[in-house]
């Protein structure tokens, strides 16, 4: 049984010195480093790009995992690639061949994966769920941080592993929204693999990060 893996956004770690900021959490024990790709269009927020992923990457060698809230995705998959991200997540509502949109993140040497936004069901992945080694449930509507946990995404996080486990494969199940100390423990208990928290993780300084790692990560195993 593996401990739940911890992906800390850095949309909420000081934009003044991302690589220091990088290099803090891979040694407080992150697994994944998450990086929100928000376009202004498809969420009303603006983030980062390519450019910017690609000076981080030389701060850590743990896995880039991003995710794309941008439309359209498929003329950036080269780019992000090449920047150095590892696991590319994108919205079914982001483009009209879903499909086709994970291949092509496979075939520039990413794992794919899926996002579903509170609103969107557990079936849409049902005819990729193959195809995919990650699926990102947004337990809060994307383009900010600091919103609330929604709790009626725990059902979903539930009905999302019976669907994983079917299958056999190892694919992460991962929640992102409103995560802490007090609603981590529940997102692990409907079945989540990983969890991505912002604020929980930064805040406090670069001294605290070790323990605020350890408080998203109880005695709850998967």
């Amino acid at each position: 049984m593996s401990p739940v893996l911890i992906s800390p956004s850095i949309l909420s770690a000081d934009f003044a010195k991302l690589g220091e900021e990088i290099r803090a959490i891979d040694a407080a024990g992150a697994d994944m480093i998450h990086v929100d790709v928000m376009d202004g269009h498809f969420v009303p927020n603006l983030t980062f790009g390519p450019p910017v992923i690609e000076k981080l990457r030389p701060h850590t060698k743990k896995p880039f995992d991003v995710h794309l809230m941008i439309a359209p995705v498929d003329p950036f998959i080269a780019a992000f690639a090449k920047a150095g991200a590892d696991i590319l997540t994108v919205h079914p509502e982001a483009g009209p061949h879903l499909h086709r949109t994970l291949q092509a993140i496979r075939a520039a040497g990413m794992r794919p994966g899926v996002a579903l936004n509170p609103g969107t069901p557990a079936s849409v992945i049902e005819p990729v769920i193959d195809d995919i080694d990650l699926v990102l449930v947004m337990s809060v509507n994307p383009g900010f941080g600091g919103q609330s946990f929604i709790t009626s995404q725990l059902k979903k996080t539930e009905q999302l592993r019976r669907m994983i486990d079917q299958t056999g494969r190892d694919i992460i199940l991962e929640i992102d929204g409103g995560l802490n100390a007090e609603t981590a423990p529940k997102a692990i208990s409907a079945g989540v693999t990983a969890i991505v928290a912002g604020s929980a993780v930064f805040q406090g300084g670069p001294s605290a990060y070790a323990e605020n790692i350890r408080a998203l990560r109880p005695k709850v195993r998967v």
